[in-house]
């Protein structure tokens, strides 16, 4: 059973669930109060929007409210037990800690805890001890299982069947957000259950914007269209970019985009298990430095995905952490000039004791669009 509830090999969760524990143990806390949707839904299967979850030694419970309450039993396992809260689940969330023996040194998880929240746990929870806590389940999440893995290896396949219907259709004339609007519909019809994020069209002078919002700017020829997207099943992600030149390219197009590709093609190649983000980056950043362009790639190289679009590890040029087995990242080297156009180039990795295995078959050659 996979993280979303849809069946595909065994049912981790147990798993996750001791090695949360073993966490726990290590950080002397009782139990940890996750608020995290994506946390929430590795831990337990459910996928809905509103819940808190409580995991000590021996218990885990959910908290949810009557909307979820056929959801929640179809998505959960054993392993979890549930509450259907009426009124509010802070409320319920302090019934049910004081149900909880042994129960005193509570961890929950800074970065995502609101600060009404926070107050929350001053004021109506000030009977337990609140310790904050960062990436105890994250951490975790960056390696995935044979049933994560396959989620991402059909979110990229749905986004590719949605590229490739959408770019025969790519023309001058048509608008970014016109664009925009066909490949989240093909999205849509490949399968994809949402958008990880707004797909990214940028044309023009605008593709040297990394992470633009498509626009009314109208596509003309010779301009670079810059498509970065991504689809959803199960919650877990995939996150893609390639770059297309409207009409046949110039030679200084052309130089620019071989280089990004190259860069591409030898970071993905080199990922190895216990190679440092830092050192991942490398490879790349060092390559278009090489060739005169060092300044025109300002982001990092990659970061892992899963039940979220950018998640652990990150591949970048402070990360000293070394990478492991079982990861996804992307490879996404780029360069972008103001006022000229942007070239990026991102595929999805998974990284093995064997090597990496790049999942995106999408071609990585300059498609030149008529």
């Amino acid at each position: 059973m996979s993280a979303g509830g849809d069946s595909i090999g065994s049912d981790t969760r147990p798993a996750r669930l001791a090695a949360l524990r073993d966490a726990l143990a290590r950080a002397d806390l009782d139990a940890v109060l996750v608020t995290s949707r994506p946390n929430v839904r590795y831990l337990t299967g459910f996928s809905g929007s509103n819940a808190l979850l409580v995991v000590t030694a021996k218990d885990c419970v959910l908290l949810t409210d009557f909307r979820y309450a056929t959801q929640v039993e179809a998505e959960l396992g054993s392993s979890t037990s549930v509450r259907i809260e009426s009124t509010n689940l802070w409320t319920g969330l302090w019934a049910q800690l004081a149900t909880l023996s042994g129960v005193e040194r509570i961890g929950f998880e800074s970065m995502h805890l609101l600060h009404r929240d926070f107050a929350r746990l001053l004021e109506q929870g000030a009977r337990w001890s609140w310790r904050p806590t960062t990436d105890l389940v994250e951490s975790r999440r960056a390696v995935k299982d044979a049933g994560e893995l396959a989620h991402i290896e059909c979110a990229v396949a749905m986004a590719e069947i949605a590229l490739r219907q959408t770019v025969p259709m790519l023309r001058a004339g048509l608008t970014e957000t016109s664009v925009a609007g066909m490949l989240e519909r093909h999205l849509r019809d490949a399968g994809s259950e949402e958008y990880p994020f707004p797909s990214i069209v940028a044309s023009g002078p605008r593709s040297a914007l990394p992470h633009a919002r498509a626009s009314n700017r109208v596509l003309e020829s010779g301009d670079f269209v810059l498509i970065d997207f991504g689809a959803v099943t199960a919650g877990y992600c995939s996150d893609i970019t390639r770059t297309f030149v409207l009409g046949r390219a110039s030679d200084e197009q052309r130089e620019v985009y071989d280089i990004v590709r190259e860069a591409n093609v030898r970071a993905s190649g080199s990922l190895r298990v216990g190679m440092t983000g830092m050192a991942a980056d490398a490879v790349a950043r060092d390559y278009i430095a090489a060739r005169g362009f060092g300044e025109a790639f300002g982001h990092s190289l990659g970061h892992g995905i899963g039940l979220e679009v950018h998640e652990a590890p990150r591949l970048a040029r402070i990360v000293e952490s070394p990478l492991a087995a079982g990861t996804v990242v992307t490879i996404e080297p780029g360069i972008y000039r103001a006022g000229w156009g942007g070239v990026r180039i991102e595929d999805d990795v998974f990284l093995s004791d064997a090597g990496p295995r790049v999942l995106t078959g999408f071609p990585r050659e300059l498609h030149e669009l008529s």
